[in-house]
């Protein structure tokens, strides 16, 4: 099945949502962040940006549900008026006959619950709050899951260096995967695309891990002994978000660990989506701590996965052995 709408109207989307976040980021006030329940920051970015997808999707895939991050209900709340404005106003500089109404009506379609038939969309309007609140990475994931699978994935990273090793070139980097095509990756303003391919070895200790900067978001010391068990002697780059998932499709990186750090923590579907299908159309292999690929088709959570670990492919085998020694 050939899904070219579906890859255009995402990467629009995608890079309409950078242009808002920037936006944000560009006027950022740190008094204008709200706590969700769980202690996690969202800023009036994540907000704008789900709505702008949201209205996206919907214009052009009007049946098809949205599971996403975010809902109204902080912003709908009397004392946060004055960030409601915030969030509309931004909107409505790229969508400029969007009302109050119908931007928070966006907002509230992310409640797709997923499933194991049909399809639907996977949103992380800002994958990296933290990140983004720092002037660090962040990302804006979006996929298609049909029948339980990725099927297009499309991975904004607007602080995210084109080239690996020039971090004071130019920035912003768009990964587009769809199932079968391969992935490409190009610069959020350029026109033409690049074929990417993750780096072929199979010798652990040429090579660069990554992580989550949070130590709450994975378990750095038992990546240390993964590591050192695997002989790698470079230091891990930590970086927030799923850019790690572009950095190993472009080959910059091998294995990026995302390890558990409570027995009951379980990851979301929208923040490993878009990111697995790039690195997997690249030449890699995404799992599960014990192999298992990432079960996409039981709800909003992977809640039959354990872990994650992303490699290029001809190191996965020796990443599994050595996390599971360690974990043992």
């Amino acid at each position: 099945m050939s899904y070219t709408s579906e890859r255009e109207v995402a990467i629009e989307s995608v890079i309409c949502a950078c242009t808002l976040c920037e936006a944000v980021r560009a006027s950022f006030d740190p008094h204008k962040v709200l706590e969700k329940k769980d202690r996690s920051p969202v800023t009036i970015a994540d907000f704008g940006a789900q709505a702008v997808i949201s209205h996206h999707l919907a214009l052009s895939f009007q049946n098809d549900p949205l599971m996403a991050e975010e809902a109204s209900g902080m912003l709908r709340e009397k004392e946060n008026a004055g960030l409601r404005d915030l969030v509309t106003d931004h909107v409505r500089r790229l969508i400029p006959k969007l009302s109050d109404t119908e931007t928070l009506a966006a907002i509230d379609r992310g409640t797709g619950k997923g499933g194991a038939t049909g399809r639907f969309w996977a949103l992380d309007p800002i994958d990296g709050t933290k990140g983004f609140l720092r002037g660090g990475q962040y990302a804006v994931a979006l996929a298609l899951v049909e029948d339980g699978k990725v099927v297009v994935g499309v991975l904004g990273c607007p602080s995210l260096p084109l080239h690996g090793g020039e971090r004071d070139g130019a920035k912003g980097c768009l990964f587009v995967a769809v199932r079968g095509e391969g992935a490409t990756m190009k610069g959020l303003e350029d026109a033409v695309e690049q074929k990417i391919e993750v780096v072929k070895t199979t010798r652990p200790s040429d090579v660069q891990f990554c992580e989550s900067v949070e130590s709450s978001h994975s378990a750095h010391g038992k990546s240390a002994q993964i590591a050192q068990r695997l002989g790698i002697t470079k230091s891990p780059v930590r970086m927030d978000s799923q850019c790690k998932y572009g950095i190993v499709a472009r080959g910059e990186a091998a294995i990026y660990l995302r390890l558990p750090t409570t027995q009951s923590y379980m990851e979301t579907v929208w923040d490993h989506a878009a990111g697995s299908i790039i690195v997997e159309e690249a030449g890699g292999k995404v799992t599960d701590m014990e192999g298992r690929p990432l079960d996409f088709f039981v709800g909003r959570r992977l809640t039959s996965n354990r872990g994650i670990v992303v490699t290029n492919g001809g190191l996965h085998d020796q990443v599994l052995r050595a996390v599971k020694e360690v974990f043992r």
